[in-house]
């Protein structure tokens, strides 16, 4: 597909984030959130406690970009491995899991997302953003990675589980990591 649109990535950006991540240990972050309040679902504390889940003794600092399925040309939704690709073709990285926890606690200020009865089964929660970042296993049961979500003025940082053929709606919105061009 050829991207001519100016509704794609890098004309259509919906917000970029300076992050300093690493530097603490699992048991550090999951206290530094638990003193922020911010909730974690059985599938977010199963990511967190995997021995796959690694994070970094030293701080280092990435820029985050946030876009719609809808913002990398995919206006029917698309697959997670589309989704990466594309992003991949325009210059994005995926995000290292650790992100997710560091993110949460840094975005406070998450507007909050629609709580009805009318649950959207097998989607993104309205309001969520996840976080695109490398799969520690093709295992369906285990969680693909972390989204974050406001529901009731509660924080969460919570792991998800999608199949290869599960399509993400043109609206849902994503975090990927904007290489730093060091001059």
């Amino acid at each position: 597909m050829h991207l001519e649109n100016e509704d794609v990535y890098p004309n259509r950006l919906i917000g970029t984030r300076t992050m300093e991540i690493g530097g603490l240990t699992k048991s550090q972050l999951i206290q530094k959130m638990q003193e922020h309040s911010i909730m974690i679902n059985e599938y977010g504390e199963q990511l967190l406690t995997d021995n796959r889940f690694s994070i970094s003794d030293k701080k280092y600092r990435l820029q985050t970009v946030e876009l719609t399925v809808s913002d990398l040309g995919f206006r029917d939704g698309a697959t997670t491995d589309q989704i990466f690709k594309r992003a991949t073709e325009l210059g994005l990285e995926l995000c290292p899991l650790e992100l997710g926890p560091y993110l949460r606690l840094q975005y406070l200020d998450q507007p909050e997302g629609y709580s009805g009865d009318a649950l959207q089964r097998h989607q993104a929660p309205s309001g969520s953003i996840t976080i695109a970042s490398e799969i520690l296993t093709k295992d369906d049961d285990f969680p693909k990675g972390f989204y974050l979500r406001r529901i009731s003025d509660t924080l969460w940082l919570r792991g998800y589980c999608a199949d290869d053929l599960h399509v993400w709606n043109p609206y849902d919105h994503f975090i990927f990591v904007k290489p730093i061009k060091h001059s």
